[in-house]
């Protein structure tokens, strides 16, 4: 299993970044689940550039949304740490 997050849609495409070294994978939407968002982050499986067995991670998003929450309200009190 393998994490990815999905960083925009473009027509019948999720476009996925995989990795420290932000791989761009195209999935088509179909693939996804159907509650699947821009900013998710997903569980899947990579074989031969083809992604299968594709899960929305929730912990993993909880924690990016609360990320940037947290960062949010720091810039809004000036702390551009």
């Amino acid at each position: 299993m393998m994490k990815a997050v999905i960083d925009r849609f473009e027509g019948e495409y999720a476009i996925l970044i995989i990795g420290d070294d932000e791989q761009r994978l195209n999935v088509p939407r179909k693939l996804l689940p159907l509650n699947a968002r821009e900013g998710h982050w997903l569980q899947l499986d990579i074989q031969d550039g083809e992604a299968s067995n594709i899960k929305i991670d929730e912990k993993e998003t909880d924690q990016a949304k609360q990320r940037i929450a947290e960062k949010l309200a720091r810039l809004r009190k000036g702390d551009y740490r």
